[in-house]
């Protein structure tokens, strides 16, 4: 085996790698020789089958075994002898000209084809000392708490049939039947029957709710409702429906005295006890969110600071992702680029430059965790599968199996432990500088796609 390397641009290499014909001969020959003895082919007794006559059947099938399995010492040898850190699998081009091929065939020729691969970037680190990361912090109230019983005491109350004459007003537990159209079609979501709605909470459209309040029971009423134009449904987004709504059944919700002994029915000693958990509850929510904050606040402190090319098989396959779950999403709501006021052209490009920050990220924080020696051990990772197959009641065995027996989809679960340990690494290095902020700005939502590292990249290197 002959290997050169013929070309060196940025982060890709290109080798060229020469089989000689003689030694893939011999091979062939060898495997022809051990298929021989075990052969059973019908008109010819068990071992005597003429190798001229294997070769013709089966010659082909064996030199391409051959072949594939030098290819693979040969881009061992690249790797090993060249210290290359892989980013995608290498790329294998041979001589388009069918001749030439069957040349190495009949044994006439050397095969010769080209290894093309593209390598890690080094990245240097250095210290990360001066790295400051701000920390949003709020506090939590005694009102919120408060808030939070009275909500809980809401969701606990009990309800008492009304009697047929009565009209649904405020509060009240509706059951309802109902049929929405679009014009005159219906649509996806727009049908339900024996649906309990607690009128004035919310759960469906005001515009839809405010409806209800004055039917009686039995009682049929047709109105039009129309979505808002931010609608989570996209293809609903500002559209007008007509729905028929018969009311089955209503209730009025009982007082229910907030005191120790609806603590008990939640397991706790008394009301106080009660409140601690709700503050506890509440901490954990505020905590969550200005993690989410001061990482965002860190991560683009990073993508800053940390400036180099990325592998462009990476970016690629990184990007189509992304686009593919763009195209998902259109075809899903019915949108298009026209409606969110863009274009194609710069959507592609808005998106390449999250695809290009996120797999940059992603390279940055796996190795700074090598170098930190972070690690993933399985019980952590056995214990978030454990986590992720609970969210499919009945289903738990079948998705723990499906984790176990797929390695790769075993790294999605990995990957983001490991990033989250190596964000909690940098932060143990960094300046944190905690800053107090209300409640509001803790939980504002930011719009921005482009937060998350590659976890791909995060999952393989880590």
């Amino acid at each position: 085996m002959e290997v050169t390397q013929i070309n060196a641009d940025g982060l890709k290499r290109e080798f060229r790698v020469v089989l000689a014909g003689t030694d893939l001969a011999g091979k062939v020959e060898g495997q022809l020789a051990e298929f021989q003895a075990k052969a059973r082919i019908p008109g010819f007794r068990p071992g005597k089958v003429p190798v001229s006559h294997l070769k013709r059947l089966y010659g082909r099938s064996i030199l391409a075994e051959v072949v594939q399995e030098a290819i693979n010492e040969a881009n061992k040898k690249i790797i090993e002898d060249n210290q290359l850190q892989l980013a995608v699998n290498p790329k294998i081009e041979f001589a388009e000209d069918s001749r030439e091929i069957e040349k190495v065939f009949s044994q006439q020729a050397d095969l010769a084809f080209t290894v093309a691969v593209e390598v890690l970037p080094k990245i240097e680190v250095g210290s990360l000392e001066d790295l400051e990361v701000e920390r949003p912090v709020a506090k939590v109230t005694d009102e919120e708490v408060e808030q939070a019983l009275a909500k809980l005491a809401e969701q606990n109350r009990a309800y008492e049939p009304k009697g047929d004459e009565a009209a649904a007003a405020p509060t009240d537990k509706a059951t309802l039947d109902f049929t929405g159209k679009i014009d005159g079609e219906l649509f996806a979501g727009g049908k339900g029957e024996n649906v309990d709605v607690i009128l004035g909470a919310g759960s469906l459209l005001p515009d839809f709710e405010t409806q209800i309040v004055g039917m009686k029971i039995g009682q049929e009423r047709t109105f039009p409702v129309v979505f808002p134009e931010n609608y989570s449904v996209k293809h609903l987004a500002g559209k007008t429906a007509t729905f028929e709504v018969v009311l089955k059944n209503l209730a009025t919700a009982s007082e229910r005295a907030i005191d120790d002994e609806f603590a008990k029915g939640f397991g706790l000693e008394n009301l106080s006890a009660l409140k601690d958990r709700l503050r506890e509850t509440i901490e954990r929510d505020f905590s969550r969110a200005s993690r989410a904050k001061w990482k965002r606040g860190l991560l683009d402190a990073l993508d800053e600071r940390y400036q180099f090319n990325v592998p462009e098989g990476m970016l690629q396959q990184e990007f189509a992702g992304i686009w593919k779950t763009v195209e998902n999403e259109q075809k899903q709501s019915g949108r298009s680029f026209e409606d969110e006021k863009t274009t194609e052209e710069a959507a592609r490009a808005e998106y390449f430059k999250i695809a290009e920050r996120r797999v940059r990220l992603g390279l940055l924080l796996a190795e700074i965790g090598q170098k930190a020696e972070v690690t993933v051990s399985d019980d952590e990772v056995n214990q978030a599968l454990a986590q992720r197959a609970r969210a499919f009641p009945g289903q738990e065995q079948a998705i723990w199996n499906y984790y176990q027996k797929n390695p790769q989809a075993l790294a999605e679960i990995r990957a983001p432990l490991f990033e989250e340990k190596v964000i909690d690494y940098i932060v143990s290095q960094a300046r944190v500088i905690e800053k107090s902020v209300p409640k509001e700005e803790l939980f504002e939502i930011d719009e921005e796609k482009s937060e998350q590292p590659s976890g791909t990249t995060t999952a393989e290197l880590g």
